[in-house]
């Protein structure tokens, strides 16, 4: 009977398949906001008159969204679905806005905005990060489909802002003398997770070496992580889970496990998930307090992944992939489109999580 608990706590999480219907509701989601401009958040540092300008003259591509990095991501989210179903109905709209935003022109003005003077750490590093996942899911996409010249045509037009987002990295890594362990968009845990994929993804050894390098720097000695102060109110990401989330993708299975015994000392073996709660949304309409609601999706996404780090036969799997299942049924169920400003983000991270992105290709749904 103990053996056959451990088989079952090892396999893989049964999750229902999402349908069409439903990945269309997240596509109609990310077609309502990639190309509207008001209501805007800008995070804007005015060098002189002429940069009060309205959002789509700023950054001609991602102006939508509410703001640039839900933006990108946004744009993100059409071209993973409309890659997973090219026969979709709703494929032709959602390749019809990426050939909108990703011009020439439209990137061309991106990459002048991020380099004039007072933009060094714009975006830094959320935006930049999805910016680069954006280009990895690009670059991917067209080598599955080489004969799909649009496909084709965006990864090159965006390849410009994609070296330039790199770049910045590249220039900040080693000047960065501590993580940033908060549970928002500064966070360097789930960038780095990001970046490091887009790295592996698109063949670049020396930023794929700078990222494991620096993660070993800033986390690989950390020992009990506080999951009972977790969340803070206004968290979407998890400081802990982002944490093993990305060692997992540094250290080798039996390393990791390792060091995950001393990280979280008190992870059950039960394979009960209630030992981490889900956060509370009581006010979705705020977009401070919605939060909870991203942090419910990227805490599932992150369990899981840290679930498959593990060797097979870890008893803790079991209370890892039970956690993940309860996280993502709260967190999926806030993904409405009602409060706008509150839930403009939310269809991401529930494609991010459906369709099993952050996990090793062996595991994803591709």
């Amino acid at each position: 009977m103990l053996l056959l608990a451990l088989a079952l706590m090892a396999a893989p999480p049964q999750r229902p398949s999402l349908d069409v219907a439903s990945e269309t509701r997240f596509v109609e989601l990310a077609l309502a906001c990639v190309h509207k401009e008001y209501p805007n958040k800008i995070a804007h540092a005015l060098n002189g008159d002429d940069d009060v300008r309205p959002p789509r003259e700023l950054t001609p591509a991602f102006y939508g969204c509410y703001d640039w990095h839900s933006s990108v991501h946004g744009h993100w989210l059409l071209a993973r679905l409309a890659r997973r179903h090219p026969d979709a109905p709703f494929a032709a709209r959602a390749r019809a806005a990426l050939a909108k935003s990703l011009t020439p022109a439209n990137i061309a003005g991106e990459v002048r905005y991020l380099k004039a003077a007072g933009r060094v750490s714009f975006e830094r590093p959320y935006g930049l990060a999805w910016l680069l996942r954006l280009g990895a899911e690009l670059d991917e996409w067209a080598g599955e489909r080489p004969g799909d010249a649009d496909v084709r045509s965006w990864a090159a037009t965006l390849a410009p802002l994609e070296r330039e987002a790199a770049a910045r990295i590249r220039d900040w890594l080693p000047k960065l003398t501590a993580p940033i362990r908060i549970g928002e968009h500064s966070q360097s845990a789930f960038s780095f997770s990001l970046m490091l994929d887009w790295a592996r993804s698109t063949g670049h050894k020396d930023m794929e070496g700078l990222l494991v390098s620096r993660a070993r720097d800033f986390y690989f000695k950390d020992r009990a992580c506080p999951t009972a102060y977790e969340p803070s109110g206004e968290d979407f990401l998890s400081p802990c889970l982002a944490e093993a989330d990305l060692m997992r993708r540094v250290l080798p299975p039996p390393q990791f496990a390792s060091w995950l015994a001393g990280f979280l000392p008190s992870l059950p073996t039960t394979g009960r998930g209630d030992w981490l709660v889900p956060g509370v949304v009581t006010d979705p309409s705020d977009p401070k307090l919605g939060h909870l609601s991203g942090l419910n999706l990227s805490r599932a996404w992150m369990l899981e992944g840290i679930s498959s780090g593990l060797p097979a036969s870890d008893p803790r799997r079991g209370s890892l992939d039970a956690a993940a299942r309860i996280h993502r049924d709260a967190g999926l169920k806030d993904v409405t489109g009602e409060h706008y400003e509150g839930g403009h983000w939310l269809g991401t991270f529930a494609v991010y999580l459906v369709t099993l992105r952050g996990l090793p290709p062996h595991a994803a749904d591709r």
